[in-house]
């Protein structure tokens, strides 16, 4: 991408400014619902919404593609401070019509009204709802981009701390597996990854987990242990500035064990998939191929 280009997106995208007062973050939410409601694909998905206790979700069946042996519970990403049913319905969308699974998408609550462990109980209270009333855990793909790819990591080493049962596998998408700020990335990549920024970050981080340190394996997962880890597919771009934080993950899940596949877009940035283009129909027939391997088997 030229420079000039990525300035541009940089001016104009939601998360590539300043999120230090409630009002930034605010503006922050209406653009990043406006830019996901642009970019979702109209196809043979059929969309109901529901709640779990006061909890707004939305189940996404695809039509004439759907396969009814697994669904996906997708934690939309948004730096725990944005993101909404809108937001998550972009990626929802574009995997139910990938896969032919039904997608579970949930708005969690939002820092900095309802800083941790706010967003964490939601993702508790849906997935239990899923594995309760849909379907098993084993038949349950964790979804997630950005920090819903947090949320999901977070949430399956819980379970599995717990002795409870684990997601059948992770699909994520450039995930924020480091709260720390330290990954070498934010620096090498901060000129081309259009769409995030470390400034965002960071002002998310403190957000969400105040003065807590960030290093915790309750923010920070990539310190927490992957022993009995399900198996996790990452897809990240090149250029994002939390490209580190998958090549740490893949690394770490591996030292314990683990299988983890690492798909790097060499032209792609941070959660490159929420936009339109032939790159994304790109890596979501990726996503699929891996999932139908994953699954089924190879053919």
């Amino acid at each position: 991408m030229k420079p000039t280009m990525v300035k541009t997106l940089k001016t104009v995208n939601f998360m590539a400014g300043k999120a230090t007062s409630l009002a930034e973050i605010k503006r922050h939410r209406k653009m990043s619902d406006l830019a996901c409601r642009i970019a979702t694909p109209i196809g043979d998905v059929e969309r109901k919404g529901f709640r779990v206790g006061r909890i707004r979700c939305e189940e996404i069946k695809p039509g004439s593609s759907y396969k009814p042996d697994y669904v996906i519970l997708y934690c939309h990403g948004g730096g725990y401070i944005s993101g909404r049913i809108d937001y998550a319905g972009n990626l929802g969308v574009k995997m139910a019509m990938a896969t032919g699974f039904t997608v579970y998408t949930f708005a969690y609550r939002l820092a900095p009204e309802h800083p941790y462990p706010a967003a964490a109980e939601d993702a508790i209270a849906v997935w239990e709802h899923i594995t309760g009333k849909v379907t098993d855990a084993s038949h349950v793909l964790l979804a997630g981009d950005s920090a819903g790819g947090n949320m999901a990591l977070c949430l399956t080493q819980k379970l599995i701390s717990e002795g409870k049962p684990a997601p059948r596998e992770l699909l994520l998408f450039s995930p924020w597996s480091d709260m720390t700020g330290t990954s070498e990335t934010y620096e090498t990549n901060k000129d081309i990854d259009p769409i995030l920024t470390k400034e965002f970050v960071m002002n998310a981080a403190k957000a969400y987990i105040g003065d807590k340190d960030p290093a915790d394996p309750a923010f920070s997962p990539l310190f927490g242990s992957f022993e009995n880890f399900p198996p996790v597919y990452i897809m990240a771009g090149r250029n994002g500035i939390l490209l580190n934080d998958s090549i740490s993950l893949k690394e770490k899940i591996e030292q314990a064990g683990g299988k983890a596949e690492l798909d790097i877009e060499e032209k792609g940035w941070h959660v490159y998939q929420h936009m339109s283009g032939a790159m994304t129909r790109r890596a979501m027939k990726r996503l699929a191929a891996h999932v139908s391997n994953e699954i089924y088997g190879k053919r």
